[in-house]
């Protein structure tokens, strides 16, 4: 073995001493607001599943439905045996949705940011990217060997200039559409009009987004009247809608395109039949009960008014992601162990995250929490903030 294990245990010790080692706990209930986790029965605060629908008899019957009748398997990529049936079903249901002409399903939101990122933009274009956009976007900038700006988190002044100044075979701008873990939303608006007035592409990843606002929950794009505008809308399947995956939506020829030309969809196994069918599930329910994206903001609403008044540090914002900005990494996880010990699940966010000095809790919403449980870790947390000196 060549691998020198000494090197990987002194990182290993590094960050440990940094307040930045991670080690996963083991959730041993379904993904709802309590959850026994690590053994312990605890309320859940810092679930992506913000409409509960993981759990919903009818997306587990959808689930069902699709293993009984497709397998448990593919056995294919999309391109070779892996074409069901059920795959274009869900594609057609989530590009009506989101108010395009057509969709493309990948395995994960990492893979579909990585996919559309590689394909579209290459060594003669420039991509500008926000700065607190997702690593998937990240790393799908690298992975397009494209020239990268970065403008500073949410500044169209910033982002004018770099597509004044900046000139480059093919243009494409990249945003998170709600941010994961500021929880805030991108100023779409000015984007579009600065994309239209120099003539870049606009790319939109709308993983927090679907499901939470906009009209239905159908996302950023819609929540700005700018359904139609959006050269590329990625969302996922994993999150408000409670399943696995990801898409892609946008023009016929778009998707076309990407279909022959993304790397993480043409040789990648296609989606398992228990996932599409729990999110075909999942977005029918969402369409039935449009009402639900209002009853969790309201939930949100209240929970970010409760922490504020309790003298935490909670920025501004519409999503039922709530940062509590502590700053000091070591101090975050004092916080988080705080409300461990009084039944609150809500660990640590740290480098690399966040930026350093940045650290926080992500706390969330879903639309499953009752008002006791709101009262509840607003409790927790108004002592475990005395107990560790955030709050007086």
């Amino acid at each position: 073995m060549s691998l020198d294990q000494g090197i990987l245990a002194a990182e290993l010790a590094g960050l440990r001493e940094r307040d930045l080692y991670r080690c996963p706990v083991v959730v041993g209930t379904m993904a709802g607001p309590r959850a026994v986790v690590d053994g312990r029965d605890c309320l859940m605060m810092a679930s992506n599943g913000y409409l509960g629908l993981a759990a919903h008899p009818e997306v587990l019957a959808g689930a069902r439905a699709a293993v009984e009748r497709w397998g448990a398997g593919t056995g294919g990529s999309r391109l070779t045996t892996g074409n069901f049936g059920l795959h274009r079903e869900l594609e057609e249901e989530l590009a009506a949705f989101k108010g395009e002409e057509d969709a493309l399903l990948f395995g994960t939101g990492y893979m579909a940011n990585l996919g559309v990122l590689s394909a579209l933009a290459g060594p003669e274009d420039l991509v500008v990217s926000d700065s607190l956009n997702h690593a998937s976007i990240v790393d799908g900038c690298r992975l397009s060997r494209a020239r990268t700006a970065v403008y500073r988190h949410n500044d169209t002044a910033h982002l004018a200039e770099i597509l004044a100044g900046e000139r480059a075979g093919r243009v494409f701008v990249v945003s998170d559409g709600v941010f994961s873990m500021d929880g805030d939303t991108a100023p779409l608006p000015e984007i579009v009009a600065l994309t239209d007035r120099y003539g870049a592409g606009t790319i939109v990843d709308d993983a927090h987004a679907t499901g939470v606002i906009g009209p239905g929950g159908a996302g950023t794009a819609a929540r700005f009247g700018l359904t139609g505008r959006i050269d590329v809308q990625v969302g996922t399947l994993s999150k408000a809608l409670g399943s696995q995956g990801a898409f892609v939506a946008g023009s016929r020829t778009l998707i076309d395109y990407l279909r022959n030309r993304a790397r993480s969809f043409v040789f990648s196994t296609a989606p398992a039949p228990a996932v599409v069918g729990a999110a075909l599930a999942a977005l029918r329910l969402l369409r039935e009960h449009p009402r639900w994206v209002a009853e969790l903001a309201e939930k949100a609403s209240y929970l970010r008014r409760g922490l504020l008044n309790l003298g935490f540090n909670v920025p501004a914002g519409e999503t039922p992601i709530i940062p509590v900005l502590v700053g000091d990494a070591g101090q975050a996880v004092r916080l988080a162990r705080a409300l461990w010990d009084r039944g609150v699940f809500a660990p640590a966010i740290r480098p690399p995250s966040v930026p350093p000095g940045e650290s926080r809790l992500r706390v969330t919403l879903m639309l499953t929490h009752s008002q006791a449980d709101l009262d509840l870790a607003l409790e927790a947390f108004a002592r475990a903030g005395r107990a560790v000196g955030v709050v007086a």
